[in-house]
Parts: structure tokens; C-alpha cells; sequence
């Protein structure tokens, strides 16, 4: 009985650091591959590199729709823009004109 007793008395005192040794290899785990751990950095890297791509992209086409508004300003109008505006909604071209389109 005394040996079960003392088996009994160190079950019970281990328990205490055992559950705290699991929860520090959970939570360790969990560092190294949770969806924000190490393992998730790469990725989330990656999709910051696409993103800033974009991003540039996207910066570039309002520039160009920033300077387009600029010229058509009705304070200012380029003649030429609006020149091209006005015959491509109006479809009006003489018969002698030559058409070079940039695109």
C-alpha cells in the first residue's frame, strides 16, 4: 500500500508540470505553424511583393486618368484632346483626313 500511496503522491505532483510542458509545446507549435507563425511569413511576404506591384500599377493609370482630367479642365482645355474627343463621340471625319490611331 505504501508504494502505491508514494506512486500515487508522484502521478499527482507531476501532473502540475506535465500539463504546463503541453501547453508550452502547443503553443509552440503554434509559433511555427499557426496562420500568423514563421511558416505563414513567406507567404504573407509574397503577397506583399503582389500587392505592391499593384499598387504601382494602379498608382500609374491615375496618374494617367489625373492628367487627362488636367487637360480637359475648363478653364484650360488642350485643343488637341478635346479635338479628338469631339470627333471620335461624333463620329465626324472628312472624307480628305488621314487617321493615325496611337494604340
Amino acid at each position: 500500500m505504501a508504494h502505491i500511496a508514494k506512486l500515487r503522491m508522484l502521478l499527482f505532483s507531476a501532473f502540475g508540470p506535465a500539463i504546463a510542458v503541453l501547453l508550452l509545446l502547443f503553443f509552440a507549435g503554434y509559433v511555427v505553424l499557426g496562420s500568423n507563425g514563421i511558416l505563414a511569413w513567406g507567404d504573407y511576404k509574397r503577397q506583399l511583393h503582389n500587392a505592391q506591384g499593384e499598387l504601382k500599377q494602379v498608382q500609374a493609370h491615375r496618374q494617367e486618368l489625373k492628367n487627362r482630367v488636367d487637360l480637359l479642365n475648363p478653364r484650360r482645355v488642350d485643343p488637341d484632346l478635346s479635338d479628338e474627343l469631339i470627333r471620335r463621340e461624333l463620329g465626324v471625319v472628312h472624307h480628305d483626313e488621314v487617321i493615325v490611331p496611337l494604340n
